[in-house]
């Protein structure tokens, strides 16, 4: 088995990571920069940050630009507070001019800064351990990481020379014929030793028309200073490919699609049926003998149970599902939770943190926010239900509402345990009404109701029930 690189094993070369993520992204034709488009339903900056704060550096530094209070926004969402650092580039003159912007910050630290972009989201902890091992092996002040590509267009060429030594990058536009016939590219991601790296980027000229620093300039410069620049040749060119258009986000998108319902189907035991009309999030989880059928959206971190059935047109958003539970078709279910046994739908709405105690079940177009559904209890039609705690074994008939609003706040409906709420009650907060009760359909319930009472009317008149017990029948 091969071991993990040890990271950090000398303490003076400490690593910090530096996230380039300064440019608004001109070819995604968006009003908004590049790096904050979602991809897996987390912003393309999102799954770099997390791969970066993966191999614990000591500090990530993340360069922003164009729309920087929101990209900043998006990595403190991600990152610790106390190792994320944000760098203003002021002037966008290319990225060695973003490299330069964290000069003051890095060019002392005598560390390891490995370089990253900001849209280059499929990039592994594995690969980065791995390039990390090379550079500290190979004594380099830089290491490169590269690789092969069967239409390398676009991209800036690895140049060797006869021994496979690194002689310089060299972009698309400046290449010769020869040059453009190269397969081998560079990823954008390089290890470089701090101080050497800035000594070296405060020579390089901007010698193209936009007046642009490039840092892929900085390798050859150190070439020439006779220090070591090495390069590390990775077999996955579609793990450091970076987002530039909305067609290859597409395409992101659905390789994470595909590569999530391929690992449930093999390894969790789920089946889908129709694999390319489904959608999965890659952080969702789902449990073993799960039936999906078409058109069904599992999005962020949505945790499902075993053996559940979850029917065509159903969007699920960071909610947890217990076992054997029944979705029906067109469902709605965002921040909630939903026990073991539950039924749900056609065409249920469950959000702000909804709670389905296990047994429950809420029917056709019913809607619950923000509310609690004791065991057993039901509510099959029709039905608006906030800021609801509803008890055991209760049933709400079709056509009630909890009405919880007064225009200037949010107020609380509480039904207790054994209640038989009928068709058309509506139940104006804040109001309780007690274990035991009845309302009569098309009651308006605007006053505490005793337990075993019967409510009917409007307004509601409440009366005694009168209880026939079963012990008073055996007697």
């Amino acid at each position: 088995m091969q071991k993990e690189p040890r990271l950090n094993s000398q303490p003076e070369r400490e690593l910090d990571v530096l996230i380039l993520a300064a440019g608004l992204g001109k070819r995604m034709k968006s009003r908004q920069a590049k790096v904050i488009h979602h991809l897996g339903g987390r912003p393309l900056i999102a799954h770099v940050c997390r791969v970066a704060q993966s191999l614990n550096p000591r500090r990530i530094y993340v360069v922003v630009g164009h729309q920087g209070e929101k990209v900043g926004a998006a990595v403190r969402e991600e990152l610790d507070e106390d190792r994320a650092a944000l760098i203003n580039q002021s002037r966008q003159l290319g990225t060695g001019d973003a490299v330069m912007s964290a000069r003051p910050a890095l060019q002392d630290a005598e560390s390891i800064v490995l370089i990253l972009s900001g849209d280059v989201p499929l990039v592994r902890n594995e690969t980065l351990r791995a390039l990390l091992e090379a550079h500290r092996s190979g004594g380099g002040a830089c290491t490169i990481l590269s690789v092969r590509m069967e239409n390398p267009t676009g991209y800036g060429r690895i140049v060797r020379d006869e021994e496979g030594c690194f002689l310089k990058i060299v972009e698309q536009k400046d290449a010769s014929a020869e040059e453009r016939q190269i397969r081998e590219i560079n990823s954008g991601i390089y290890c470089f030793d701090s101080s050497k790296l800035f000594n070296a980027l405060e020579r390089v000229e901007p010698a193209n028309q936009q007046g642009e620093y490039y840092l892929t300039d900085v390798p050859a410069t150190l070439l020439s200073d006779s220090e070591p620049v090495n390069v590390y040749l990775h077999s996955d060119a579609r793990e450091v490919a970076g987002v530039n258009t909305r067609a290859e986000l597409a395409e992101f998108e659905n390789l994470l699609r595909r590569n999530a319902i391929r690992r449930l189907m093999l390894e969790d035991g789920v089946t889908f049926i129709d694999p390319s009309h489904a959608y999965v999030s890659a952080e969702a989880q789902v449990g073993r003998d799960c039936v999906i059928y078409p058109d069904v959206q599992i999005e962020g971190k949505t945790v499902i149970g075993d053996s559940c059935e979850i029917r065509s047109g159903t969007r699920i958003t960071n909610s947890r599902i217990g076992d054997n539970v029944v979705i029906k078709d067109h469902c709605v279910i965002v921040d909630s939770d939903v026990a073991s046994h539950c039924s749900v739908g056609p065409f249920a709405h469950l959000r702000m943190n909804t709670r389905l105690e296990e047994g429950s079940a809420v029917g056709n177009f019913v809607e619950v926010k923000k509310s609690r559904l004791g065991r057993g209890s039901k509510s099959m039609h029709l039905t608006y239900l906030g800021d609801a705690t509803i008890g055991e074994k209760t049933n709400i008939g079709a056509g009630t509402v909890t009405c919880n609003y007064d225009g200037k706040q949010k107020h609380e409906t509480i039904i207790e345990d054994n209640v038989k709420i009928g068709s058309d009650t509506m139940l104006v907060a804040p109001v309780t009404v007690g274990s035991g009760s009845v309302t009569g359909a098309g009651s308006v319930v605007t006053k505490d109701v005793p337990p075993d009472s019967l409510v009917a009317g409007v307004p509601a008149v409440i009366k005694k029930r009168l209880i026939e017990r079963d012990d008073e029948k055996e007697g």
